[in-house]
């Protein structure tokens, strides 16, 4: 039976802080994330074909706040670990879980480090550097980050351990299918606000009708709010397996370019 050892565990940590190196606007993180998860992956997976198996499986969207990623690697690593020792292991609830539990940490750390955190520290370290003392960027710095770091190590460590301890009791007690399916209701309902939070599209479109003066998008938001990155996001969809990345960039470029002139979007 293979393990990860501390030593995987902490080469992941020290990746995780690469994870915003490699950010793109189709997958975010992703690049990040699989570079964290190589170590683990080459301790537990001896054969090639597996090794790419599960860097692909890494390279799904995913995106949250730095802080909290190594808590969910270290979910994963757990998973990871049980997928390489467990023929009837299902590997997609990996993503699965993954998908689940971005959006959530994602509110927590966002609150946290950056609405809490980082304002406090800032105020402290302004209050201080005003009277031209050099601690007041140093002491800004510390309070930042040294919560910051100790959330990074003990969430690793704390979602390795959870997820070892509780695979062991999911899988005696037949648990994975329904965890399966909760977590694949919350990873829809994440992307789905994703698009409805990140994806702006409106339209200008305005005409009168008997001096009453009729606003197009006001409309379509009676009649389903965010309809139109909805209809936008539906389209690309049914696009994206029949047309390359790069030519669908392209055509969406053109496109909002076009209906933009036009005036139409």
């Amino acid at each position: 039976m293979t393990k990860v050892t501390t030593k995987e565990l902490r080469s992941v940590f020290w990746r995780s802080f690469a994870l915003q190196g490699a950010f793109n606007y189709e997958r975010m993180q992703n690049i990040g994330y699989c570079y964290s998860m190589i170590p683990v992956i080459k301790r537990l997976y001896s054969e090639k074909k597996e090794q790419s198996a599960s860097l692909v499986r890494h390279l799904e969207i995913f995106n949250t706040t730095p802080a909290v990623v190594p808590t969910i690697m270290g979910i994963t690593t757990a998973m990871e670990e049980e997928n390489a020792n467990n023929v009837d292991f299902d590997e997609q609830s990996i993503n699965a879980v993954k998908a689940s539990l971005m959006g959530p940490l994602a509110g927590i750390g966002d609150s946290i480090f950056w609405g809490t955190l980082r304002i406090i520290a800032a105020g402290i370290g302004v209050s201080i550097a005003k009277d031209g003392s050099i601690f007041g960027p140093i002491l800004f710095l510390l309070i930042y980050n040294i919560p910051n770091f100790l959330i990074r190590i003990f969430g690793l460590k704390l979602g390795y351990q959870v997820g070892v301890n509780s695979l062991e009791r999911i899988q005696k007690e037949g648990l994975m299918d329904k965890i399966m399916s909760v977590a694949t209701i919350i990873g829809l309902s994440v992307v789905g606000g994703m698009v409805a939070t990140m994806l702006s599209i409106s339209t200008p479109l305005e005409f009168k009708i008997s001096g009453a003066e009729i606003v197009v998008q006001d409309i379509l938001d009676q009649i389903l709010p965010n309809m139109l990155p909805l209809i936008f996001t539906f389209v690309i969809y049914r696009l994206i397996k029949k047309v390359s990345i790069t030519w669908l960039t392209i055509g969406i470029i053109v496109f909002g370019i076009l209906m933009h002139a036009i005036g139409i979007l």
